[in-house]
């Protein structure tokens, strides 16, 4: 591996690109150290520190701790998540978008396009949302840490200045992502949520170091998460294809008729990727967060909005196991989604192919739909797997360790062990593929031998 690398940065193409990637991505987190005016940062640091609030933890998560500085990076680049996620929802449902997807590189960049534009009005629904939510003097344990939050008439200008400067911040997080896809190495959102979540790492490192036993359990599961990881993210069904067409072509100065291929159709084991975590973490945190502005009322209200806010908490182990098939439910429902945007039985058909023993059109499509549901509920156990790993090893720490180990207890300190190691171990993968592809062009060996 280490040749490989001294190997890319010999060509200097290849090594401008790895510079430009570096470059942005140190430009970025530069840009999250940028404050806001009007924070009250004690209360904020009393917020994370004390907190256990799964939705404040959510989003502080996909922002690379932006939240925890409140600063223009403190969306991170997540409403740009979301919204790639409702235009792939929606291109197999409206025509116009399903026709787009199928014209090639034209019809992806206006797709990309209608993603931005999208992008612009969830990045203000989310700072307007965030920003309500901090403003809570219960969510702060009595202090708030927008005290200026608000449209009245003299709250309203800061309150617009924090909204916009968030919104920018987005913008700007997304503007130099695509700036690393299209210059550098790599997807740039996914390697710019890889250096967010990267950039909590020591921190989670300090607190465990205050105990070398929690340490080093937090090691030995860090190691076993990231080769299980690869071994899934690497599964693969290959579906051998052979194509029957007889096609005229030149052979030196002669015209000859050259016979059909054979070739497999890899159909992965985990084809959905994050995104059925983030839908189920997404669909499991809006009771509590509707909830919390509740709580402290008195009544018969505030009562319910208690016992939903309860039910939904980490602490529940009821909330562990909705999270789990919410997210091999979400694994199904994607990998339907994307299988079908692929239109595989109809190209196969266009272009010659077939599956050996399986007769074209509506019996290859049912042979694959069937293949692909058995392989899935492998990545949808496995998704759900790493959904309830915190509530998993914290379980098994207390009682190990008895009460009181706070750090592996806490979901907040475990996400970057299952979560966000998904995808870090994914962002890393597809990197070094991508180094391998521009290393073999050279005739330079690669990562993999």
């Amino acid at each position: 591996m280490l040749e490989a690398v001294r190997n890319a940065f010999r060509l200097p193409d290849l090594r401008q690109k790895l510079l430009i990637t570096l470059g942005l991505l140190m430009l970025y987190r530069l840009a999250a150290n940028i404050p806001l005016p009007g924070v009250d940062h004690q209360a904020l640091a009393v917020i994370f520190q004390q907190s256990d609030n799964i939705l404040l933890n959510f989003l502080n998560f996909f922002s690379g701790g932006g939240l925890s500085r409140m600063g223009v990076m403190a969306l991170g680049v997540y409403p740009y998540i979301t919204a790639s996620i409702i235009l792939q929802l929606l291109i197999p449902i409206v025509p116009a978008l399903e026709e787009l997807s199928k014209e090639g590189e034209a019809g992806r960049a206006k797709i990309n396009q209608y993603t931005l534009w999208l992008t612009i009005p969830l990045a203000l629904l989310q700072a307007i949302a965030q920003g309500t939510l901090l403003s809570s003097d219960v969510i702060a344990g009595g202090v708030a840490v927008l005290p200026n939050w608000g449209f009245s008439a003299n709250a309203w200008f800061p309150t617009v200045t924090m909204i916009i400067g968030m919104t920018a911040g987005t913008m700007l997080g997304v503007w130099l992502g695509q700036l690393i896809t299209e210059q550098g190495i790599g997807n740039g959102v996914s390697l710019i949520i890889f250096a967010g979540i990267l950039s909590s790492v020591p921190f989670q490192v300090r607190l465990l170091s205050q105990n070398w036993v929690l340490l080093i359990v937090f090691l030995i599961v860090t190691v076993a998460t990231i080769i299980l990881i690869v071994w899934v993210q690497e599964g693969q069904r290959r579906i051998p294809v052979q194509y029957g067409k007889r096609v005229r072509t030149m052979r030196g100065n002669r015209m000859m008729m050259v016979g059909g291929q054979s070739t497999y159709i890899p159909l992965r084991v985990n084809t959905a990727g994050m995104i059925p975590l983030i839908f189920a973490q997404s669909l499991l945190i809006l009771p509590s967060t509707l909830a919390s502005y509740f709580v402290a009322r008195p009544d018969w209200i505030g009562a319910i909005a208690n016992s939903i806010f309860q039910f939904f908490s980490p602490t529940n182990v009821f909330y562990w196991i909705f999270y789990f098939l919410l997210t091999a439910a979400f694994t199904y429902f994607y990998t339907d989604v994307m299988f079908r945007q692929q239109n595989l039985p109809e190209t196969l058909q266009k272009q010659g192919g077939f599956i050996p023993g399986i007769r074209p059109g509506p019996r290859t499509e049912q042979y694959l739909n069937g293949v692909l549901s058995r392989i899935t509920l492998v990545g949808a156990v496995f998704l759900g797997f790493m959904a309830v790993l915190p509530y998993i090893v914290g379980s098994l720490a207390d009682a190990i360790f008895g009460g009181g180990v706070g750090v592996l207890t806490n979901y907040n300190s475990l996400i970057i062990s299952s979560s966000g190691m998904l995808i870090v171990v994914g962002v890393v993968l597809d990197t070094m593929k991508q180094i391998e592809a521009q290393l073999l062009m050279r005739n330079y060996e690669g990562f993999i031998r």
